[in-house]
């Protein structure tokens, strides 16, 4: 009887490790959600931090009151459940987060482009042509319709990462729609039309490569991103400012996350005197995609 009860309590003790265990792996991403994001050397700490806190949590549960771990267990997945059902942060999102912090940490690369910009910064920033006057005047982020198209598809996707990445999810949920949903239609062959932005969504979001620039550059800077447009030969794209290093490997983890079918394997992007860049051209499936070439004659400051 002695070797009966030992065996019971040995399986008892072993499905309890189970659940705690169980608990755990839901447990750390939805908390990472909550905390900041902690960088170190280039990776990215912060779900590591989340499954220490919910280990330690289970732990106490276990100390305290061992039958505890059975209602904590059911009030994760019920809340997942829950998620799932009102489009919220479920199941897939947990699997999700574990590949993006793997992805971040041994997967994708960063890749700073060297062109003119860095070569011949004060070159390009005092280029003036009619071309770079044109684009410029037809950035209209103030307009009312850009304003409220890019507010309405800012908070189309990725509202459950809000608390984790804050605004950065406005603005990758907004390249997101314009994205997937611009279509190039080329100008006359004689005459180079630059549609402002308002036109381009009125239209239904057709142009060419400078109309996507404009586009993108005045919706963003509506919602409160910093955007210029850079030329190159045969083809103008936008770029996003991220800031400095420690906000670029921010922007990067969150593109990672957010961005995974297919996997990002390389960040491209422009770094001048800690101050970085990330494309967002109609190229690229994904914020920071590569860039056409590095021919670039002039920068447009917004």
């Amino acid at each position: 009887m002695a070797i009966d009860e030992s065996r019971y309590s040995g399986l008892q003790q072993f499905l309890l490790n189970l659940l705690s265990l169980l608990t755990v792996l839901p447990l750390a991403p939805y908390l990472n959600r909550y905390l900041p994001q902690i960088v170190a050397g280039g990776w990215h700490l912060d779900m590591m931090v989340a499954i220490i806190l919910s280990f330690l949590f289970t732990r106490l549960l276990l100390w305290i009151f061992k039958p505890l771990i059975i209602p904590a267990f059911l009030l994760v997945c019920g809340v997942l459940v829950f998620n799932y059902f009102t489009d919220s942060y479920s199941f897939a999102n947990v699997l999700n987060d574990y590949k993006g912090v793997v992805q971040g940490n041994w997967g994708a690369k960063d890749s700073k482009q060297l062109d003119i910009l860095s070569l011949y910064p004060r070159r390009v920033e005092t280029y003036r042509d009619k071309t770079v006057r044109g684009i410029k005047s037809r950035v209209d982020f103030q307009d009312s319709v850009v304003r409220n198209f890019s507010v309405r598809h800012s908070l189309e996707d990725f509202d459950e990462y809000f608390p984790k990445y804050g605004k950065v999810v406005r603005f990758l949920s907004l390249f997101r729609y314009i994205n997937t949903h611009f279509k190039y239609v080329q100008d006359t062959r004689r005459d180079e039309y630059f549609a402002t932005a308002r036109e381009t969504i009125l239209n239904g979001l057709g142009g060419d490569c400078d109309d996507h620039s404009i586009l993108m550059a005045a919706c963003m800077q509506s919602i409160g991103a910093q955007c210029r447009i850079v030329l190159i030969q045969g083809h103008a794209y936008p770029e996003l400012y991220c800031g400095s290093k420690e906000d670029f490997e921010a922007m990067k983890q969150a593109i990672i996350t957010l961005f995974p079918r297919p996997a990002v394997k390389e960040i491209y992007y422009h770094e001048m005197k800690g101050s970085y860049w990330i494309n967002l051209d109609y190229t690229a499936r994904h914020p920071g995609g590569p860039y056409m070439n590095d021919k670039v004659y002039a920068l447009i400051e917004l």
